[in-house]
C-alpha cells in the first residue's frame, strides 16, 4: 500500500494504527506457517484477513483435517483474539467464480458508499467476498451494521451474509 493510500486508509479506520499493523503481520504470519505445509498449496485455496486482531479464513480446503489445520495455525499466532473459520469443504474456485466474487465486493463497496447515517463511513467495512458469500468486518455500531446488512443481503447474486463485526 502506498503512502498516501495508508494515510487515507488510517484517516478512516477506527482500530488503531498498531492494530492495523499487527492485523497486516498476522495475515502474513498465517501464509507463512501454511505455505510450510505442501498440502496447504496442493489441496486447498485459503485467504487469511485479520481485522482488530480477529481472524477471518475463508476459501476451500480438500478435507476438515486442512480446514482445521488452517485455523489451529491461525490460532497461534501471538495476539490472534478469535478465529471465524468459514474454510468450505471442496474444489478451489473457478476463474469464473472468482470474477464474479470481484464483481459483487466492488457492487456492495458502492451500495455502502450510499448508506447515509450520521457519521458512518463505508471504508470502515471490510468486505470479503467467497463464492457469493459476503463476509462484512469493521468496528461499527449496531445500528450502521444492521444497515450495511440490509444493505447487502438485498445485492443480486449475493448467497448469504456472514457479519464478523465488533460493536463499538
Amino acid at each position: 500500500m502506498g503512502g498516501a493510500a495508508a494515510t487515507a486508509t488510517v484517516a478512516h479506520d477506527r482500530r488503531t494504527t498498531g492494530t492495523i499493523v499487527e492485523d497486516q503481520s498476522i495475515e502474513l504470519k498465517a501464509y507463512d506457517l501454511m505455505s510450510k505445509d505442501p498440502r496447504f498449496k496442493q489441496q486447498s485455496s485459503i485467504h487469511v484477513t485479520s481485522y482488530n486482531l480477529v481472524v477471518l479464513l475463508t476459501g476451500q480446503a480438500a478435507d476438515e483435517s486442512l480446514r482445521s489445520k488452517a485455523e489451529q495455525l491461525a490460532a497461534s499466532i501471538d495476539r490472534v483474539r478469535r478465529v471465524v473459520n468459514e474454510v468450505e469443504i471442496g474444489s478451489t474456485s473457478t476463474l469464473v467464480e472468482n470474477s464474479r466474487d470481484v464483481a459483487l465486493t466492488t457492487e456492495v463497496k458502492v451500495r455502502l458508499a450510499k448508506i447515509k447515517l450520521p457519521d458512518f463511513d463505508p471504508l470502515r467495512v471490510k468486505v470479503v467476498t467467497e463464492r457469493g458469500a459476503v463476509f462484512l468486518l469493521g468496528l461499527i455500531t449496531k445500528k450502521e451494521a444492521d444497515a450495511v446488512t440490509d444493505v447487502v443481503r438485498h445485492i443480486s447474486g449475493v448467497r448469504r451474509v456472514v457479519r464478523v463485526f465488533e460493536y463499538i
